[in-house]
């Protein structure tokens, strides 16, 4: 099985082999230095091994994936005969354009209990209480088996749970209407950000994540990202939701002699700022558990202490670009990028981090016995796919051919918490104004008026009495009579259960 090729020097090739592609890694480097195109030699050199990938575009710089290299300039030939790659030549990537607000790509849906009140109250960024508030109004869904699917389902269960907050507190724990407040006001303030639009359904399967085309090279899927970046807590609680998916949902495989799936975790630094311990925890035991689900996952960041230490310890496979020391915290950095690499005795890492021009890298990977190479300086290969930005023309072209576009470009509302509890209020306000009318009213749901009825006849209205009342004073006047005890006592039998 051929590995991909990172890079190389007079030397040596720095090459990933394909059975520690699950084994995580870390691409670092400041705004610049080439992040971008080691990031799609990666995911460029999974596909042809017929690996999926999954990573998201906050530039738009990735989306180049999808379509050839042109004819090579100058510098482009250049760096091929540097490189040595004689066997170069231009070549697209099958490639599926996603957005979550579904203009630059098929639209990403998820159901709001797929996302589940952990991951919704980070993007709420509600507090301990309102988060408690919020696990209460999930769990009464589940009671009840109302479906959560869009944002109108929890804005009708949030408002039900307002208007019955004494009961819910009673049998869930208290629910105070302020913290109610609160979670409605979040969740307008989600609305308008856009984020509506990511609940719903069709929600998104992940087996249309890990397809592969017609000649068997992993399909690379594309999220754009460009205006998802600017909600950064939308943006990481969508990828951590998608990691926990797949955690969740694929089984055991152990290590493969390829990864199943390869997941590109770009602006990493957003994942982790303002996190709290337990959902840091929940990340660090996603990736350090997720390698035996066959999924690899590489963090794209600045600087590599952006990723928590206990969190980098899992990150096999390095790519460093260029860092600039320009003030104590970058020189700090630099010292830590350098402290996390396996030493090269002929190699100053800290010297060469801050020398590294453009398309250069420090490089290290893991080899037989999953054991880290000494860090080599490299000139990072060129992909086969065009570097840059797509035309509007180009992307429509790529998503037309798409295969999943028939499947989640029309979204389906079916009836769900928002539904049954307009059906309930509706039914409410029915019976009392049929009570006020003097009509029986209407019992359950269903609205069925044959409980009412039976219940009139029986135990009688304000205006007539019924068969109760009418034999109970019958029984009175006979009480003496042991015929009158027997049909009491056959009444009573007859309605609640009992022998006559």
């Amino acid at each position: 099985m051929t590995d991909i090729l990172i890079g190389r020097n007079e030397h040596i090739d720095v090459s990933l082999e394909p059975r520690y592609g699950n084994r995580h890694g870390m691409i670092a480097g400041a705004t610049g230095t080439g992040k971008s195109v080691s990031l799609m030699v990666l995911a460029e050199g999974f596909s042809k091994l017929g690996v999926p990938c999954f990573l998201a575009d906050a530039k738009g710089d990735l989306a180049g994936l999808a379509l050839a290299a042109g004819e090579p300039g100058d510098k482009l030939k250049a760096r091929l005969a540097r490189l040595g790659l004689a066997d170069w030549k231009p070549q697209a990537n099958p490639v599926i354009f996603w957005d979550l607000y579904g203009k630059l790509g098929h639209p990403v849906r998820a159901t709001v209990s797929e996302m589940g009140p952990a991951l919704l109250g980070r993007v709420l960024e509600l507090n301990d209480t309102q988060q408690g508030v919020l696990e209460i109004v999930f769990k009464l869904a589940d009671d009840n088996g109302w479906l959560l699917l869009d944002l109108d389902d929890l804005r009708a269960l949030l408002a039900f749970a307002a208007d019955n907050s004494k009961d819910i507190s009673a049998h869930y724990g208290l629910i105070a209407k302020t913290s109610l407040a609160a979670v409605q006001r979040a969740l307008l303030q989600l609305e308008q950000d856009g984020g509506a639009q990511f609940f719903g359904e069709p929600a998104l399967e992940l087996a249309d994540l890990m397809r592969q085309d017609m000649s068997g090279r992993g399909v690379i899927n594309v999220l754009a990202a460009d205006q998802l970046i600017l909600k950064p807590r939308l943006y990481s609680t969508f990828l951590l939701w998608l990691l926990s998916e797949l955690f969740e949902q694929l089984p055991e495989v152990g290590d493969l002699e390829q990864p199943k799936l390869v997941f590109f975790f770009d602006e990493a630094h957003l994942l982790f700022d303002d996190a709290p311990p337990a959902l840091l925890q929940r990340v660090e035991q996603v990736v350090r558990l997720i390698r035996s689900k066959g999924v690899g996952v590489y963090f794209c960041s600045q600087n590599p202490d952006d990723v928590p230490a206990n969190i980098l310890g899992q990150l096999g496979n390095r790519v460093q670009h260029a860092l600039r020391a320009f003030t104590p915290r970058d020189q700090k950095a630099v010292k830590a990028a350098a402290e996390t690499f396996a030493p090269n005795p002929k190699l100053d890492v800290t010297a060469a981090i801050g020398q590294l021009g453009v398309g250069e890298a420090l490089a290290s990977t893991l080899r037989d016995g999953g054991v880290p190479s000494p860090v080599e300086q490299v000139l990072v290969t060129t992909p086969c796919c065009r570097i840059g930005a797509i035309g509007a023309d180009e992307r429509n072209t790529v998503r037309q051919r798409s295969p999943v576009g028939g499947k989640y470009d029309t979204s389906v509302n079916r009836e769900s918490a928002a539904e049954i509890l307009a059906r309930r209020a509706d039914d409410k306000a029915a019976d009392a104004t049929a009570v006020a009318a003097g009509a029986p009213a209407k019992d359950g749901e269903g609205g069925s008026a044959w409980g009412g009825a039976v219940h009139d006849a029986l135990f009688g209205t304000k205006r007539r009495q019924g068969m109760i009342e009418t034999m109970g004073k019958q029984v009175v006047r006979t009480m003496g009579n042991q015929l009158g005890r027997q049909i009491l006592r056959g009444v009573l039998g007859g309605i609640f259960g009992g022998k006559r």
